[in-house]
């Protein structure tokens, strides 16, 4: 009779241990070592030695949570939230501001020497990009759900769970929607529908707040007047969502922020950058960096609504922006012509796949911008470089990928001339970033 192999189950030994943290990783979490072995720990600072129980064991790393912390890092602070130690949102609360943003440049510059394989990174880092570390957050979603007892529970979801955390006041969400969240639950409360609201999606626009219900039945007579008054009394834009991919505007104008001295009108569906101090600083950076000239073409990838484009459009003689969502699409040619860009010009790719073909990519651009998600560029990169722009400014949400997709740049004659940090999300371990790379002159022989 034949015997198969059968490889054994990898168990994790669950026996508490000591560890004593050395450094954070580029998500916030700490790192410290057994048996030679990297474990990651979520709320320990360097320095901080703690009593750990492993809850996953990888062949090259572990993940552990902490049982008893022996000892305290001279950075660590009180938590600002009260609910911080069930709230999956913030992670860094614990770690003074300066601190996190001191951790986050460090975390990208080790990400961009390892993976970019690029040597003397502190040389090339930019003074980091932060705003305020409390209310900057302008746009969040809220889940809702009624138990079984008829209880409801209104708030954030739980770390690594699906549970709800009931929220009253979030120290990081912009002021206006706190002042928000105890008007919404009086009015969650008192619909009949409520056990039918999937979520809530709350956003604070220059020209007032927003509200988004998604509903999984349509609202009785009686819910639906409770909805509108309430919109009315508190003067919010009101939308409502009975499918996924539906969106009915029941009350107030349509949604806006300004960039540049452009007005960007937007849908609560879209994508708008969630820190509006960063952002206006990001995109004067970026605009800055690439230095635009009037007989510039840039092309910015991945565009959204326009958010870099139309800023751009003001000072170069022509933008393309090329969008994988078609609604975005839209948006940014309306608001292109809101603002009488008309220099610029909005195209809806997949920029995963081969583009070199599509109409736009047979262009000349000096300039190129990329904002892609968190998943990179890695399907345009080699178009980049075939478009042989003088200068390219990645902005990153993911460092990882930035360095990945860094090589491909850096390997067909550009060079990494600057590099920052971007403090998009104060109290988290996210960070975002943004790279200037320039073109390297070949040098003619005499």
């Amino acid at each position: 009779m034949a015997r198969f192999f059968k490889p054994q189950k990898r168990t994790t030994d669950t026996k508490h241990k000591e560890i004593t943290i050395n450094r954070l990783d580029h998500l916030g979490a700490g790192i410290g070592h057994l048996n030679g072995k990297s474990v990651f720990v979520d709320g320990l600072l360097p320095t901080e030695t703690a009593v750990v129980q492993l809850t996953e064991d990888k062949k090259n790393y572990a993940r552990a949570k902490v049982i008893k912390r022996l000892s305290d890092s001279s950075a660590r602070i009180k938590p600002h939230c009260a609910i911080y130690d069930q709230c999956g949102g913030c992670n860094l609360q614990h770690l003074s501001h300066q601190a996190q943003v001191v951790s986050k440049q460090q975390a990208l510059g080790e990400l961009m020497e390892k993976f970019a394989v690029i040597d003397q990174v502190d040389c090339i880092q930019q003074p980091p990009i932060i705003s305020e570390s409390w209310h900057y957050r302008r746009c969040a979603r809220f889940a809702v759900r009624v138990e079984n007892n008829g209880q409801l529970e209104f708030g954030f979801r739980k770390k690594q769970s699906n549970d709800i955390v009931n929220v009253n006041e979030c120290p990081v969400l912009a002021q206006p929607l706190n002042d928000l969240l105890a008007p919404l639950r009086e009015l969650l409360n008192s619909l009949k529908g409520r056990r039918f609201i999937g979520h809530l999606e709350l956003t604070h626009a220059d020209n007032g707040c927003v509200v988004l219900i998604r509903h999984l039945a349509p609202f009785n007579a009686d819910d639906s007047a409770l909805i509108q008054a309430f919109a009315a009394k508190h003067n919010v834009m009101l939308f409502l969502a009975p499918e996924t991919d539906e969106l009915i505007q029941s009350h107030g104008d349509q949604p806006y922020y300004e960039i540049d001295g452009l007005k960007l009108m937007f849908s609560p569906k879209d994508f708008i950058q969630v820190n509006r101090d960063v952002n206006i600083k990001m995109v004067a950076q970026a605009i800055e960096w690439l230095d635009v000239q009037p007989q510039d073409r840039v092309l910015d990838l991945f565009c959204g609504l326009g958010n870099f484009s139309l800023p751009l459009a003001k000072r170069a003689k022509a933008v393309v922006g090329v969008e994988g969502i078609d609604d975005m699409v839209l948006r940014a040619t309306d608001n292109a012509q809101v603002n009488a860009q008309y220099n610029a010009t909005f195209y809806q790719a997949n920029l995963e796949q081969d583009v070199t073909k599509l109409e736009w990519a047979q262009e000349q651009f000096d300039k190129i911008l990329l904002d892609p998600a968190r998943a990179g560029a890695a399907g345009v990169m080699d178009h980049v470089v075939k478009l042989a722009p003088n200068k390219v400014v990645y902005v990153s949400c993911n460092p990882a990928t930035l360095a990945r997709d860094s090589q491909v740049l850096l390997q067909k004659g550009y060079q990494l001339e600057r590099l920052g940090m971007l403090d998009m999300f104060p109290n988290t371990g996210h960070l975002e970033s943004m790279a200037l790379f320039v073109k390297v002159q070949k040098k003619h022989k005499k």
